[in-house]
């Protein structure tokens, strides 16, 4: 299963091992990982909740 992660990226959701907020300087963004490799980070959220609201929408 693919999930859009913008307008040119999609993940391959069946690959994805590993998801995880990190709160950065500019703000907070989901980090994606195949094994102990991050192949993709999301856009900023103001928020974790909205983040999380971001995973449980379009990780399913």
């Amino acid at each position: 299963m693919f999930v859009k992660l913008n307008e040119r990226v999609f993940l391959n959701a069946d690959r994805i091992t590993r998801i995880k907020i990190d709160e950065v300087q500019d703000g907070i963004r989901i980090r994606f990982y195949e094994g102990q490799s991050q192949v993709a980070k999301s856009q900023k959220f103001e928020t974790v909740e909205k983040a999380q609201a971001w995973i449980e929408n379009n990780m399913k």
